[in-house]
């Protein structure tokens, strides 16, 4: 029997049962194939379960959904520095990871929260697919594509916190997913966002890092301020404190270790 070490952790939480779960699996020197990587993954069941493999001076990573590989992963990638900065590597204040999708991301140890350094999404405004206005059944007043995603900008937080979306209409739409976003209520924040992921295996995300690769060029250019905090506001919550440097922002987050164990599988 092989044993696969494994952990979830709770990203952008200051304690467990609050942020986005996601899964860390440690692998030896070679990936496993996409079929069981995708297979474990499915059998998490949660939003993301993350890869990673030790280097000479970096982590390789691959993240996957229950239902498919994705490009980018922002609360896993969390929970994966979590994992080596607090177990695996506690000397160390900083972790750099390759992926083959998204390029070199690091996250570094900033008092008591990680800070993820990931590429900024380049947005182009654009009209609002039939599959939206069905499954939404109300039209924003901004539609905007990134690399990945559509951003739905709204008025008021409470029409972002209102929408109940038809996930049938949702899930036909060529994207990984949507985000929805519009001003905060609270004045200590700046914007709050929710994630609908249909497509992807996740009906709404709790907390998704790197959709605030689009949200935070979008409200810096909007508010003309570089640094944000940022609430996602589904059921589970979580706050993103957040940096635009032009290319690149800064996410940061707290993280909380909730399990550790040994997925088995047969040689």
């Amino acid at each position: 029997m092989k044993k696969l070490p494994i952990y979830q952790v709770d990203a952008f939480a200051d304690a467990v049962f609050k942020g986005n779960p996601a899964a860390v699996v440690t692998l030896e020197k070679d990936w496993l194939s996409d079929e069981l990587l995708q297979n474990i993954a499915a059998e998490n069941n949660l939003a993301e379960t993350a890869y990673i493999i030790k280097r000479k001076d970096h982590y390789d990573i691959r993240w996957f959904t229950p239902a498919t590989e994705v490009d980018l992963c922002g609360h896993a990638t969390l929970a994966s520095a979590h994992v080596i900065l607090n177990l695996l590597e506690q000397k160390n204040q900083q972790v750099i990871f390759q992926s083959h999708r998204s390029g070199t991301l690091t996250v570094t140890q900033n008092k008591e929260q990680l800070e993820l350094d990931f590429p900024t999404d380049v947005l182009e405004k654009t009209d609002l697919p039939e599959a939206l206005i069905q499954g939404f059944g109300v039209v924003p007043t901004e539609i905007w594509k990134g690399k990945t995603d559509y951003m739905l900008v709204f008025d008021t937080q409470d029409q972002v916190e209102a929408l109940q979306p038809n996930f049938h209409w949702v899930a036909r739409v060529e994207a990984r997913g949507i985000i929805v976003t519009a001003p905060a209520k609270d004045a200590s924040i700046d914007f709050v966002s929710r994630f609908f992921a249909p497509q992807s295996g996740i009906n709404e995300d709790p907390v998704t890092g790197s959709a605030h690769t689009s949200l935070v060029p979008y409200w810096a250019k909007r508010l003309n301020k570089t640094t944000l905090v940022a609430h996602q506001i589904s059921p589970r919550g979580g706050i993103v404190h957040c940096q635009h440097q032009g290319e690149r922002v800064k996410l940061a987050g707290k993280s909380s270790l909730y399990l550790e164990g040994n997925i088995l599988l047969e040689d």
